[in-house]
């Protein structure tokens, strides 16, 4: 005796719910990740309604349009300026540290010298800035903590 076998459809596995599901997925984790942040100078710039000078300080730094830096009169390159900063920073711990950039210097010089006298441990450190009319330096215009 001959059965009739019943015709059976191949099983497919559907993949579109899969799909749906691992989209969703991917669409929470991107927006739920954090991203890499960064890290910016906080600083509070004092209110003047005279550009009185302050305290000269016994430690200057000069960055130049160039991205040159002077330390008294030593010229220094960027290579040179941690350990010519490391040498005056026991000073500059007690009195503070002026950085006088130039108005044309790239941002990335003058971070450099922030980003150097942090390592060194120095905390008080003024950017000083000059009228245009007089060229009387007036100092400090930020100073960060």
């Amino acid at each position: 005796m001959r059965f009739a076998r019943t015709r059976r459809d191949p099983v497919e596995v559907n993949l579109t719910p899969l799909i749906d599901v691992v989209f969703l997925l991917l669409i929470f984790f991107m927006v739920s990740t954090t991203f890499e942040t960064r890290q910016a100078l906080e600083l509070e710039l004092p209110e003047t309604t005279s550009g009185a000078a302050a305290e000269v300080s016994p430690v200057t730094l000069v960055v130049t349009a160039a991205g040159v830096y002077r330390l008294g009169e030593r010229e220094l390159t960027p290579a040179e300026l941690a350990s010519a900063l490391a040498a005056e920073a026991e000073q500059a711990r007690e009195h503070g540290l002026v950085v006088e950039a130039d108005g044309r210097a790239s941002h990335a010089d003058v971070v450099r010298v922030l980003d150097q006298a942090g390592l060194q441990g120095i905390e008080r450190v003024r950017i000083a800035t000059t009228e245009s009319r007089t060229g009387e330096t007036i100092s400090p215009q930020a100073e960060t903590p």
